[in-house]
């Protein structure tokens, strides 16, 4: 729906779905690969959304690259500094497979050996609630051992070198400073967790608006006019 008044690029994360697998997955390495991409399209400037581990990207994204980034919107996500300087008992509990799958070599080889275990049996992640094609194309990922083991890798550079770059961009006091769009979604567990999300925003960026869409996890999914519309009104 964005295209028909925007050119929309949607490029999978580094080590995600059919791309390539380089080995590192700093969020860093993912933001110079958007950067380079955009490029060779010949746009020097673009404003970017990005949706749960895509939405850490996108912040590293808009903090790296404030020259190119005219707009930012992120779709349940918040900084990954912001969210373990605030990890507790009841994030650990809720948000556990942060630091199994930090674990990279094992948390893979146990993955692999029953994807649908891991994977299975929430209510997002089904046809119904993704849709047919896109659940097809979740269900060719999580099979092919080489993305789970790179999907993992995400999330260890996510404790590791993702949270040293958002802990020398908070110290130093670097912050977004483009127009910012936070969606959260009403019947996910990101507002139970935070309570103030603005609060948190108020760190890390000089513009934002917050606004919560009564939808599960896939926001793209579930509610796409009411997102497409949130977007339209940002960029």
């Amino acid at each position: 729906m964005l295209a028909t008044d925007h050119t929309v690029v949607c490029p999978d994360l580094r080590g995600y779905g059919e791309s390539s697998k380089p080995g590192d997955y700093s969020k860093r390495a993912m933001a110079r690969d958007f950067v380079e991409l955009m490029r060779q399209l010949g746009h020097e400037e673009f404003a970017v959304a990005g949706h749960d581990r895509g939405a850490a990207a996108a912040i590293r994204l808009a903090l790296d690259h404030p020259d190119r980034v005219t707009h930012l919107a992120v779709l349940d996500g918040l900084p990954i500094g912001a969210h373990l300087s605030r990890a507790d008992a009841r994030f650990a509990q809720s948000w556990y497979h942060w630091f199994f799958l930090a674990r990279q070599d094992l948390a893979a080889a146990m993955i692999n050996e029953n994807p649908d275990l891991w994977y299975g049996g929430r209510y997002h992640d089904t046809p119904l609630a993704m849709g047919v094609e896109n659940w097809a194309d979740f269900q060719r990922a999580i099979h092919d051992p080489g993305t789970v083991h790179a999907m993992c890798g995400d999330y260890r550079a996510g404790l590791e070198v993702d949270r040293v770059h958002d802990d020398e961009d908070f110290a130093a006091g670097r912050r977004i400073t483009c127009p910012v769009l936070a969606l959260w979604s009403a019947k996910d567990d990101l507002g139970e967790l935070y309570g103030d999300l603005g609060e948190i925003w108020a760190e890390w960026a000089d513009d934002v608006r917050i606004r919560s869409l009564d939808c599960g996890h896939h926001m793209a999914e579930e509610v796409p006019v009411e997102l497409v519309r949130e977007l339209r009104t940002l960029f």
